[in-house]
Parts: structure tokens; sequence; C-alpha cells
């Protein structure tokens, strides 16, 4: 499933396309991807101009004229690519339609948005701009770790007591939002903390040291396009490239990269899923 760096990755690549711009035929091919789509959504997209893009955890939130906010998650293998686009960053025909193309939105800049996702575990939604950040699905979201809210001591303060390993910590999306299996194992191979740890027996200055880690990982996987691993793509259809760049996950049996180490990479499972790490270094 994408993580943050790739919603980000995506979300800068519409921009230039979408942000001002009014959506002037809006398509939907079927009645839902992961739940159902909201009644009218067609009617009601087209005609709006988006006042603007952003990102809240992995959901990308497009702001209309109309006071509605479109929520979209990508799911387990959503894509939204641009065609047609008038600054030239795109390709500029048109590609022929696809099977799985659920929703294609057409842009008066004659730029075309295209929404597909063969697993169907996307999702759109209508929300009203105005109480969009108390929606269900936002509400219960903790901070951005690129942003000001994430900080040392919310990281200490959230961690203490937890009898949790770090790694579940990590990805409770209400202790830091956007956060996944990837960006995690990175960061912690970063900070030469075992993902075994008890979240709340660490001590309170490696805690620490863990946010401004975190940071910049997310930000070379931003720099990078993001990671394709299967699905991904960004919104030009290029793939990203920080794959390229792992230390630790999907390199179970590969030599340590940490200068110095002579251990290697071992994969565990963790909650269902699977975990890299350096058995000798990470501690």
């Amino acid at each position: 499933m994408p993580e943050l760096p790739e919603v980000e990755t995506v979300k800068r690549g519409l921009a230039p396309a979408m942000e001002g711009a009014v959506i002037t035929n809006a398509a939907v091919n079927r009645p839902d991807l992961r739940w159902p789509f909201p009644e009218r959504m067609a009617e009601r997209l087209t005609g709006a101009r988006v006042n603007g893009l952003r990102r809240r955890s992995k959901y990308i939130l497009a702001d209309l004229d109309t006071e509605e906010t479109l929520l979209i998650h990508l799911g387990m293998s959503g894509r939204m690519t641009v065609s047609g686009d008038p600054l030239g960053q795109f390709a500029h025909e048109h590609p022929q339609a696809e099977k799985h193309d659920h929703v294609v939105l057409d842009m008066d800049n004659g730029a075309r948005i295209t929404f597909n996702d063969p697993r169907r575990f996307g999702a759109m939604d209508l929300l009203e701009t105005a109480t969009a950040e108390s929606n269900k699905l936002l509400a219960v979201l903790g901070p951005e770790p690129l942003g000001n809210d994430f900080h040392e001591d919310h990281l200490v303060a959230a961690f203490q007591g937890r009898n949790t390993p770090v790694k579940s910590a990590l990805l409770d999306q209400g202790i830091i939002a956007g956060l996944g299996n990837i960006y995690v194992c990175e960061a912690l191979f970063r900070a030469g903390i075992s993902p075994r740890r008890k979240a709340g027996q660490i001590a309170a200055h490696r805690v620490a040291a863990l946010v401004p880690i975190i940071r910049e990982v997310l930000q070379d996987a931003i720099r990078a396009g993001g990671s394709s691993l299967k699905d991904f793509r960004q919104a030009s259809g290029e793939l990203g490239y920080f794959q390229h760049s792992f230390d630790a996950y999907g390199r179970e049996g590969e030599p340590c990269r940490r200068a110095g180490c002579t251990g290697s990479i071992a994969r565990i499972t963790q909650s269902g899923r699977s975990t890299f790490y350096c058995v000798k270094c990470q501690r």
C-alpha cells in the first residue's frame, strides 16, 4: 500500500494539472471501490473548480469551490495519472481507456486525471470542506511526521508505558500519521533500534532521536519519487526510485550496510507483516 512519500509524490504531481482548474466532465464508471461512491458523485464533481490539493496521512484531499472536498485513497493498487497536461509535464496524448479506469476527470485546461485501480481497494468520497477534519477517517489520525506537531516530546509521551513492539507503535496512525511498513523499517535501521524492542522500554533520548530520523527517511523518499515495488506509479506514470536505496526493507540475507557491521538483514513477522532489520547492530 502506498505510504506517505508515495501519496505526497502523487499529490505534487497532480497539483499543476488540477489546482485552479475546473472539472468539465467527471466519469464514474462503477458504483463503488472499497466502499460505495457518494450519491451523484459525477454530477457533484462536474463544473467544480479545484481550489487546492493537500495531503492528510495517506489521503489526498481536493478542496472544491462547491464547499465539498474530494477524499482520495489509493488503496493497494490505485494510480492517479495525468495526461494531456498543458504545462508540458506529461504525455500530451490521452491514452486509450483501460479496463480498470474507474474515475476519469477532464479538466478545462486540457488535462485528464485517471484513477485506475485493478484490485479496487482504493476509495473516493465527498466531504463537507468545513467539517472534513472531523470525518471519522481523519479525526483519529495523529500528527503529520513532517509537521510541527510531531516533535520529540510528543513521541516520548506516546511511547511511555507502551508494551507493544516499537514497530507496532510507529505504525499506529493515532501516534504518527502516514507511516507504513517500509519507512518504519528504514527509520528503525537508521536509528539502530531493534523492531522487537518494547516501545515503553526504549530510553527517552533514543525515542527523541527517532523524530529527525523519521523526517529524514520520508524526505529522502519523497525526493526519490517514492518506492515502486509492485503497482505504484507517480502521476506522470513514472516509477519511484527510493527502493534502490533501502537499507533494510526487502534485503533479507544481504549484508548490513552500516559501516563496520558484519551482520546481515533478517526477516521476521510482526502482526502479520514482514519486518526487516539487522540482528547485530539494531538493539
